[in-house]
């Protein structure tokens, strides 16, 4: 089973998708089939930008959770958006919440800072979230990485009805999709101050 690290921003988790799965196929599939709607155009397939869009939504939290796309704890969001001047592209949007040991310069020491959620990790990595309310004023750090996505890894759906055919389509999409953001993952890394490189 795959699992995260310095060069693993997101995985798709087969064996969990099969095992979980109540029709003994695919978890995914079944979610696929519960969000049809979202998976046509007045019953015409979508583009292969817009299946991109809906498989990453459904393979992801908070429609599937845990999702068919596990997602490292260490960064607030991995999404799709759109991106470009006639917001054509697809972009992989990573949201990396910086502690104030990461910054260059390191602010005022009484502003509160992201906390640890211990409830929320794998393996080295720990989610962050907003401190306890303590009336002290809080400087709460994201970056945004957008990665415009290729057009040749997106993957044009066949069919306009969920089905094994667009379950392998949609589980190529978001495969593709995770493989593209964990090639950059030394962006992210560069982000949290070298800790992985």
């Amino acid at each position: 089973m795959p699992s995260f690290g310095p060069s693993v921003l997101a995985y798709t988790d087969d064996v969990a998708d099969r095992r979980d799965a109540s029709d003994g196929f695919s978890r995914f599939g079944a979610y696929l089939g519960y969000n049809a709607g979202l998976l046509h155009e007045d019953g015409a397939p979508l583009s292969a930008r817009e299946f991109a869009f809906a498989a990453w939504q459904i393979a992801t939290g908070p429609v599937m959770a845990p999702g068919y796309v596990r997602v490292r704890p260490d960064l607030h969001s991995l999404t799709l958006v759109s991106h470009g001047e006639d917001m054509d592209q697809v972009a992989v949007r990573i949201d990396v919440p910086l502690r104030h040991h990461q910054l260059a310069a390191r602010p005022d020491h009484r502003l509160s800072d992201w906390q640890r959620d211990v409830w929320a990790t794998d393996g080295d990595f720990t989610a962050l979230t907003e401190p306890r309310p303590t009336g002290r004023n809080e400087l709460l750090v994201t970056a945004s990485l957008l990665l415009p996505v290729p057009g040749h890894l997106l993957v044009t759906p066949t069919a306009a009805e969920p089905g094994r055919e667009m379950t392998a389509q949609a589980k190529n999409a978001v495969t593709a999709l995770a493989a593209w953001t964990n090639n950059h993952a030394h962006l992210v890394n560069d982000l949290l101050a070298g800790a992985w490189r």
